[in-house]
This record gives structure tokens, C-alpha cells and sequence, in this order.
């Protein structure tokens, strides 16, 4: 079953989500950034928000009859005393978004906002049709000027089947390891896969879209990894130690955000490793629109006992372990220097 008509919807709502968040990202104020209520206390930003309704929006406007999101945002918290002049911004800052795109001509209110942020308290499941959104992956990245993807995907049955990455701040040529930034300062990409139609990466302006494939390499000693920043995210000694079994000599790029499954898809790296601390729970936009992303682009995502990522159990994946992310060639050397590191990490110290 082609899915061209999602595709295209989801392109266009995650580009119109990533110019907002660019623009936030520009001028970012102090009042922009709250804490979330919670343990982690993690930043978010009317951005985070913004990017949330628009999507929800777009997307509604593009299929009106049965709707169902899966997305990390609600209006809890915008809900309470002091939350208006936020909630006031995020309107303003939607409806600028609407008025430069042209397609659908209307401005919407306070509450249409919030209802749209809410429209994304969907469960998934394996039944049916679920858009799966993180309106900003690496949240902390997009605080700090950095890294971060708006990232959306599509469920059916409980299989992803298109994925969306944009990512304002990566450069449109390929990461040096040594520097990870453009020097000519031309960022922003766009990612997209459809099921069995291959991966495209194309300027966030929509113009030269070209395909992507994954990296080649077949000699670990010329590969190199990405992993997250957060410590939480993943466990950087057992990546170290993995790297070292294998005999990989770069050192690892650090990158916040679904981002590295874009950068990887094209062949920037070829290894990315993700160990959560225990008691750490995978969401599912976390990975969906990454995963289709390098998979279409001839790569292999699974979690440690050589498991595809199961997208049907709700908001949550069941995994074991952690998720490794390479090129087919690869993969076997990869399995093995996992297992081996796994094994050596668990054995009492003398």
C-alpha cells in the first residue's frame, strides 16, 4: 500500500514545525524555557509546544475523519495560574506559522491550541492507523543551540511505515568527525521514508532532494559511532568498551536527538549505540521516524537480542537492553562486541 498522500502531509507539517522552532530557536528568551513537572524536571519551550499544535493541526486538516496521534506533549501545565502569557505565545507564534504557509487560511484561538497539543494523548496499539510525534527530540540540543529533530512517523498495524526527520541544524553535507559543524553555515535537512520506497534527504526549503543509503564500511577499524549525550540515554563507558572490541579509532560523536538516525541514514557514521541507565523506559517517538529512516536506507535497527523495534505495545517499546544501529555488513562484528562488552560488564570485579 503506498502512503503518498501521508507523506506528503507529514512533510509539510514537519517542515512548518521546524521553521517555528527555528525561529524560537533564534530569539530564544528566558520565558520560553519551563520546566516540566516530574522527576527528570526536562526543559521545554513554547517551541516544544508550537511545533506539537501545528502538527496536530495539519495533520487533522489533511485527514478529518478518524485521528490519532501518539505524542509527548500535553496542556497540563499550560493549563494552571501563570500559564496564559506562554499559551499566548504559542498562538501567536502558530498562527504566524499558518499565515506564511497559505494553505489553509485560518487563525485559531487560544483553546483551538490547546486542543491540538492535546489531540496527542493517543496510546497506539497495534490496531489501526497512529501518527507518532516528538515535536522536539533533544530538547536540551534545541535549549543550547544545538542538535534537535522534529520527528513524526506513521503506524499502521503497528508498523511504521514513513518516517519524517527535520533537522533545522544539520549541515547539508556530511558531518566531519573531526568537526561536526558546517563551516559554510548551510544547515537544515529533512529526512523522509516510505515503506519499501527507499530514504530522501532534502534542504528544509524542499529543493534538490537527493536519496540517501547508509555507510558502506565493512572494516570496523574505518567506522565510526554516534552516541547521545545524555548519560541517561546512554551508557558511555559499555560504548567505549564495545568500540574498543571492535577496533574502532574515532572517537565518538556525541549528538543530541533523532538527528544521528538522519546523519547515519546518509552514511555519516556507521554505528550508533544507545545503552539507557536501568529502569530507563524507550518511547516510542523516541525511534519510530529514525528507525524507517535508516532502515530504508539499507540499514539495520534492533535491540541487543537481534529483535526488530516493536512499535505495537503502545507509547512504550519493550526492548532488550538497549537499541544498536548499523549497516548490514557490519551488523555480526557488532552483535558480537555487544554480547562480548555485555558479558564483561556483568562480571563481578575482584
Amino acid at each position: 500500500m503506498a502512503y503518498d498522500k501521508e507523506l506528503a502531509a507529514a512533510i509539510k507539517a514537519a517542515s512548518l514545525a521546524a521553521r517555528l522552532c527555528r525561529k524560537v530557536q533564534k530569539a530564544l528568551l528566558q520565558s520560553d524555557v519551563r520546566s516540566k513537572h516530574g522527576r527528570n524536571k526536562s526543559p521545554v519551550t513554547v517551541a516544544d509546544y508550537g511545533s506539537q499544535a501545528l502538527v496536530s493541526f495539519v495533520l487533522q486538516q489533511e485527514f478529518p475523519g478518524e485521528f490519532s496521534l501518539v505524542a509527548e506533549e500535553d496542556s497540563n501545565d499550560l493549563r494552571k495560574d501563570g500559564g496564559g502569557e506562554i499559551v499566548e505565545r504559542i498562538t501567536k507564534l502558530v498562527n504566524e506559522s499558518l499565515t506564511s504557509d497559505g494553505s489553509y487560511g485560518v487563525s485559531l484561538s487560544s483553546e483551538d491550541i490547546l486542543k491540538a497539543i492535546d489531540s496527542g494523548k493517543s496510546e497506539g496499539g497495534s490496531q489501526g492507523r497512529h501518527w507518532v510525534l516528538d515535536p522536539i527530540d533533544g530538547t536540551k540540543g534545541f535549549v543550547k543551540g544545538d542538535q534537535y529533530a522534529v520527528a513524526l512517523a506513521l503506524l499502521d498495524s503497528g508498523n511504521v511505515v514513513l518516517g519524517v526527520l527535520a533537522c533545522p541544524n544539520l549541515p547539508l553535507t556530511s558531518i566531519s568527525f573531526a568537526h561536526p559543524h558546517s563551516p559554510n553555515n548551510e544547515v537544515g535537512c529533512l529526512f523522509f521514508a516510505e515503506v519499501g520506497r527507499g530514504t530522501y534527504m532534502q534542504p528544509l526549503d524542499g529543493s534538490s532532494t537527493v536519496k540517501v543509503q547508509v555507510s558502506a564500511v565493512e572494516n570496523p577499524e574505518e567506522a565510526s559511532f554516534f552516541e547521545s549525550y545524555e548519560a541517561a540515554h546512554s551508557m558511555h563507558d559499555l560504548s567505549s568498551l564495545i568500540a574498543q572490541k571492535l577496533g574502532v579509532k574515532a572517537a565518538p560523536i556525541r549528538m543530541d536527538s533523532q538527528v544521528k538516525y538522519g546523519a547515519l541514514s546518509r552514511g555519516d557514521g556507521a554505528i550508533y549505540l544507545r545503552f539507557p541507565r536501568n529502569g530507563y523506559r524507550e518511547k516510542i517517538w523516541d525511534h519510530a521516524a529514525g528507525s524507517i529512516v535508516v532502515t530504508e536506507a539499507g540499514g539495520v535497527v534492533t535491540d541487543v537480542a537481534g529483535k526488530q523495534l516493536d512499535f505495537s505495545k503502545g507509547k512504550y517499546l519493550d526492548l532488550d537492553t538497549g537499541i544498536i544501529v548499523s549497516n548490514q555488513k557490519l551488523m555480526p562484528l557488532l552483535f558480537d562486541a555487544v554480547r562480548a562488552s555485555l558479558a564483561q560488564k556483568s562480571k563481578p570485579q575482584p
